[in-house]
Formats: structure tokens, C-alpha cells, sequence
């Protein structure tokens, strides 16, 4: 059974989207890395697809710590053993899987939807299955609609199609979700299209949150794992015990870890988090999506506080996760007009304690044996077959809307003469263009972009072949509007061409003074950052990231003071916001007022979008004291412990 619905949940409104355009470049967490554990194809998947640029999408973080009741979008796929609840407005993710026999939540689903800064546009949540498309770090569809229709397969069986068009690869996913009667598994086809003429890197992970309990053991067919560290090195290291300790049992680890698995050639893929009673979620898949990663918070303060933001107090945590390299720091290449696909399966595994919990190999052994009671290699094969030969299937019943851009994408490209996204089985149509898209659909259909006030932030860019022809034969057409060059100048950043996109944005301030050129100028420029920031603060003093940026850019210069005043002229709703908040206290130790960044430290600072790795808090804790008691680092920490509440570095070893 395959119906829509509906859940009320304690949410963190998404608040509006940065209008800033990310212009710096994505850092990449392979710089540095020390790689010699790496064979030939890790290394040169290592080597290929990172990207520098979240272009064209926007950062979400406009969301807060408040949450306020909200109904959100589901979609329920039923049979008589299990209960899948995907939240269509939130990238698709499966919210819960619930076993129906027992009752039993085989996911980790908090009891409300808290945001936080660990996506690649900020915003994320934890819980359920989340489906990372993309590059490093969790998919910037994760706080997006998707389009979710209905398929029927010729035996009658509905199954819930979710696709999305993803602009920073240029890439069309599906999901083709079933759950055919008396399955014990909840299948998910997983298909990946680049209809580009270009070959394009493909990065994907299937995240797994599961509960964490006091025996929960986590078990992949491997004997070693890849496992990156905070000192730049990749390890092959033993499992399950390293370091005097049994890595598989996360709550007996203070610190956070993730482990790749290496799975060798001729194994099943799959991974299961088992409970001390022997039970839990299991994941099997298809061949190609070769990866498998145990990931922890780990019990020590920090991990305890991050998962209490995130979930809720007491409801720890692991994941179990699913990609397409040994590695999540790789990407595979996907040629020009072809596809990739896979299909996955999760369900409850329930094995002996005493086998789940005994010798390594042993365990591997038994569960390996109960994997394929509940779905055998040769079930799953067929079920991906039947799968691939449904990829093309139109759609009988649209469930729900997900954004415009696919369709936009298809009406740009028509215009080139190109038919490449008029697929009938993940339509893009016409009628699902928004708001955000309609000046864009004006560029495509009369070669001029509506110019708004030079007030008003932009709502939305594109970047790629057909955007910057379109505006570049704007220009060239009608000399240009302050918005148009505007566009170009981030079309041109995108490409490389830094000389042409301060040209560009030179010449949008000679058509109209606007901030959103000076801001991206100051961006390219440095030397002048600070004075730029200045004059585009001016202009837009209430949007709070334009604050934010000029704040940093003002204390990068060793312009303390200056910065200080500016805080004190903001009105309440900036003035006292947790990342201000935060860069008042770094602007007052640099300005020698050790009194003021005492206050902001001691009255309680809450960063609401502080970033997963981010030191901030340690270093302006340590600073503060460090400068009431200069008599030595060691001596400082040691009697001046960092609080509880301000640990949040998860760093790991």
C-alpha cells in the first residue's frame, strides 16, 4: 500500500535562505591527507571530482534553536510486516521503518526536527535514512522538496518514484521505493542520470541512523577499515580492535570515529547495527555500491552534546552508511548520457546474542548467514532487475511537488535545441516553476532578466553552459542591467574567469551603487575586503549574513574597534544572535576589553549554527582566561576547565 500523509513535529524553521552567493571556495578534506594506506583506485578516486564551488545553491542558515509545531508531507508505504514514512519536503528521507509484528522503530527518529550546521548548505537534521547525492559531507537536498509520484509495476504493486534535478552536479536521481506484500525488506532503487555531454564525478552515501544502545554492536564483513584522523592521515587499521579497544561496540568509545570498511571483492554488501539482544537494522545492497562506514559521536561531552542538540536528551545515536567508494572523501566518474543504479534493502535482522556478541569472525559469519535468510543475493539481483526495467516508467499519480529547477534546467537546455531532460519517467514539467525560477524562465523566453531595486537581495542563481550564454547574450544585446551583470559576474566566478566577474561586477556598481556587487567584491579582493563590506553593510545594514561577513572581514583586518561599534549600533534581533554574539567576544579580546568577552562568555553563548569541527568556543574560552592569568597555557586549562556547555569538539584521534 502506497498513500500520502501527513506528521506534526517540533520544527526549526528553515527562515529564509542567504541571499549571498557562496563564492568561497568548499574546503576539501583531502588537503594535506597523507594517503599512503590508499591502493591505485583509491588514490585516483581521491584525487578526482572535488567541487569548489556549492554554486548555484544558497546557504540555509536562517534557522534558530526555537522550534514551533508544523505538519509536514509523507508519503507511507505499507505491507503486512513493515511501515516506511519518507518526509517528502525534507529531500526525501525516510523518517521511519517500522517492523509491524513487533512494533519495533528499527531507525533513530528524534522527536522533533532540530537543524544544525552539518550539511553542505548548513542546514541538516539528524534521523532516519538520508540519501547524499553530491560531494563531501551531507547532500544539499536535505532541507529541499522533492517530486514523489506513483509507479505501478506490472504485478500491481505501487512504488513511490522520488526524483530531483541536482544543480551542483547537473545530475537527475530516483528513488523507486517498494514494498511488495509480505516483503521483509523495504527495497529502494537508487538510479543516478547525467544527461550532460560532459563526463560528471558522482559521490553518494546512504546515511542509516539507528538508536545506540548500551550493547549495540555494528558488524560489516571486513577485517580492516579506512579511518581518517584530525592529523591529516589515512589509517588501515584492524577490526574490530584497535587502539586496545573494540571499535564495533560504539558505546564503549568516548570518541567520535568513523570507520570505512574494507570489504573484500567477493563479499555481500552489507552492514547491520545489532542491539545486545541480537537485533536491529540490517542493509544489503546490490554490488556497486561497494562502501560501508560505521560512523559514532562516541560518549565523551562533546558527542553527548551534539546528539542532546540534535535529538533530544538521552536518545544517543550510530550510523550505519552505504556509498558507492570505500571512502567518502572519493567520487566515481559517470560518463556523458549514461546512468548508474543500484538497489538497497533494509530491514529487521534478528540473530542469536550470543553469536552477534561472540569472536569477530565468528559473528561475521552468523549474521552474514542471517542477511540472506532475510533477502538472498539472488532475490535482491532479481528485484534490481525488475527495478532497471521500471526506471522508465511514466508516472500514473503525482503525490507531491518538489522544486522547479529541473524544469527550468529542461527549458534551458530546449533552447539550445536540446531534448536531453524531456524524460518521461521523472517529468520536469512546466507548471512545477515557482517563484524562485520566473525571472530565469524570462531569460530563457525573452533573453532579459526582470531588474528589480537594487534594495532587494537576489532570491536565487544559476551558474553552467546554457546560464552564462544567456546572460552573456543579454549583455552584449542591451549592454546590461545592474542585476544581469550581476549574474554574469557569478557566472564568471563560477568558471574561473575572476578577471572577467570583477569586470562584470564593476560594471553592475556603475549602473546602480548595490551591495550585492560590493559584497562580491570584497570576497575577491582581500586587500580591500574590509572597506568593501563597509560600503555594503551600508547599503543593507538589516541582512543579518551580510553583518556576519563584515564582522569577519573587519576583525581578518585587525579592525577590533570597528567592529565593536558596529555590533552596538544593531538592533536587538542581530544584536544579541548567537554568531554575532560569538564575533563580539573574538573582537573584544583583540581589542584588549577582556571585560566584555567575559560577559558574553559567562552570560551563555549559543551559536546556533556552529559547525561540526569548529573550535570557536575552546579557542575563545582558553584566549579569555589565557589573558586573566598569563602565567602559562597548561597551567590556564588546567584550572580553568573548558564548560560542559561550550564543549563541542569532536576531533577525532
Amino acid at each position: 500500500m502506497l498513500r500520502t500523509s501527513s506528521v506534526v513535529l517540533p520544527v526549526s524553521p528553515l527562515g529564509p535562505e542567504n541571499p549571498l552567493p557562496p563564492l568561497r571556495t568548499l574546503p576539501d578534506p583531502r588537503g594535506g591527507l597523507r594517503t599512503a594506506a590508499a591502493d591505485a583506485e583509491m588514490a585516483a578516486q581521491l584525487a578526482y571530482g572535488h567541487a569548489d564551488s556549492l554554486l548555484p545553491y544558497t546557504f540555509q542558515d536562517g534557522y534558530g534553536r526555537e522550534r514551533e509545531e508544523r505538519e509536514l508531507k509523507t508519503a507511507v508505504l505499507e505491507n503486512s510486516l513493515l511501515r516506511a514514512e519518507f518526509l517528502l519536503e525534507y529531500g526525501g528521507r525516510l523518517r521511519s521503518l517500522v517492523h509491524l509484528p513487533t512494533g519495533r522503530e528499527l531507525l533513530h527518529k528524534p522527536p522533533h526536527l532540530q537543524l544544525a550546521n552539518l550539511g553542505l548548505r548548513n542546514a541538516w537534521f539528524a534521523g532516519g535514512v538520508e540519501w547524499n547525492l553530491g560531494t563531501f559531507g551531507h547532500t544539499a537536498l536535505a532541507c529541499a522538496p522533492v517530486h514523489a509520484v506513483r509507479v505501478d509495476r506490472p504485478d500491481g504493486v505501487p512504488v513511490l518514484r522520488m526524483y530531483e534535478w541536482e544543480r551542483m552536479r547537473r545530475l537527475v536521481y530516483q528513488l523507486d521505493v517498494s514494498l511488495p506484500p509480505e516483503s521483509p525488506v523495504l527495497l529502494v532503487h537508487v538510479r543516478i542520470y547525467n544527461p550532460s555531454a560532459v563526463d560528471a564525478p558522482v559521490y553518494w552515501w546512504s546515511n542509516a541512523a539507528v538508536p545506540q544502545t548500551p550493547g549495540s554492536r555494528v558488524l560489516a564483513p571486513a577485517c580492516q577499515a579506512y579511518h581518517f584522523s584530525y592529523d591529516g592521515m589515512l589509517r588501515r587499521v584492524p577490526v574490530p580492535r584497535w587502539r586496545e579497544s573494540d571499535q564495533s561496540y560504539p558505546a564503549r568509545n568516548e570518541q567520535a570515529a568513523d570507520f570505512f570498511y574494507e570489504l573484500p571483492r567477493a563479499e555481500r554488501r552489507w552492514i547491520a547495527a545489532l542491539d545486545q539482544d541480537g537485533g536491529g537494522l540490517a542493509q544489503v545492497s546490490t554490488d556497486l555500491l561497494r562502501g560501508r562506514k560505521h560512523f559514532r559521536w562516541g560518549t565523551g561531552a562533546a558527542g553527548r552534546n551534539w546528539q542532546d542538540w540534535l535529538s533530544g536528551p538521552d536518545r544517543p545515536y550510530l550510523e550505519i552508511q552505504a556509498g558507492l567508494t570505500r571512502t567518502q572523501l572519493e567520487h566515481v566518474r559517470l560518463p556523458a548520457r549514461s546512468a548508474l543504479a543500484w538497489t538497497e534493502a533494509y530491514g529487521l535482522l534478528q540473530g542469536d546474542p550470543a553469536q552477534v556478541h561472540g569472536p569477530w569472525r565468528d559473528a561475521l559469519g552468523h549474521v552474514g548467514r542471517a542477511v540472506n535468510r532475510l533477502i538472498s543475493r539472488d532475490r535482491l539481483q532479481a528485484a534490481h532487475e525488475q527495478a532497471v526495467q521500471l526506471a522508465s516508467a511514466v508516472p500514473v499519480e503525482v503525490l507531491h511537488v518538489g522544486s522547479g529547477w529541473g524544469a527550468l534546467e529542461r527549458r534551458a537546455l530546449a533552447k539550445r535545441r536540446s531534448r536531453v531532460l524531456n524524460l518521461p519517467g521523472t517529468p520536469f514539467a512546466d507548471w512545477t516553476i515557482g517563484r524562485d525560477q520566473q525571472s530565469w524562465l524570462a531569460l530563457v523566453r525573452k533573453g532579459s532578466i526582470p531588474t528589480p531595486a537594487p534594495a532587494l537581495p537576489p532570491s536565487s542563481y544559476t551558474v553552467g553552459p546554457e546560464w552564462r550564454a544567456l546572460l552573456e547574450k543579454s549583455v552584449e544585446e542591451s549592454g546590461g542591467t545592474w542585476f544581469t551583470l550581476l549574474h554574469l559576474g557569478v557566472n564568471l566566478f563560477h568558471d574561473g574567469d575572476h578577471a572577467g566577474a570583477r569586470a562584470a561586477w564593476e560594471r553592475s556598481l556603475a549602473c546602480a551603487e548595490n551591495a550585492w556587487a560590493l559584497r562580491n567584491l570584497a570576497v575577491l579582493d582581500p586587500s580591500r575586503a574590509a572597506d568593501l563590506y563597509e560600503r555594503a553593510h551600508a547599503l543593507s545594514p538589516r541582512l543579518r549574513p551580510l553583518t556576519i561577513e563584515t564582522l569577519a572581514a573587519l576583525l581578518a583586518s585587525g579592525r577590533p574597534d570597528a567592529a565593536l561599534v558596529l555590533i552596538d549600533k544593531l538592533g536587538p534581533k542581530d544584536r544579541w544572535h548567537g554568531r554575532i554574539r560569538l564575533l563580539e567576544c573574538r573582537a573584544a579580546l583583540d581589542a584588549g576589553d577582556v571585560g566584555r568577552a567575559g560577559r558574553v562568555l559567562e552570560t551563555g553563548l549559543v551559536v546556533d549554527d556552529l559547525r561540526e569541527g569548529e573550535d570557536t568556543l575552546d579557542e575563545l574560552w582558553w584566549d579569555y582566561h589565557e589573558r586573566l592569568n598569563p602565567t602559562g597555557r597548561a597551567r590556564v586549562r588546567a584550572e580553568h576547565p573548558l564548560p560542559c556547555r561550550y564543549d563541542y569538539s569532536v576531533k577525532q584521534y
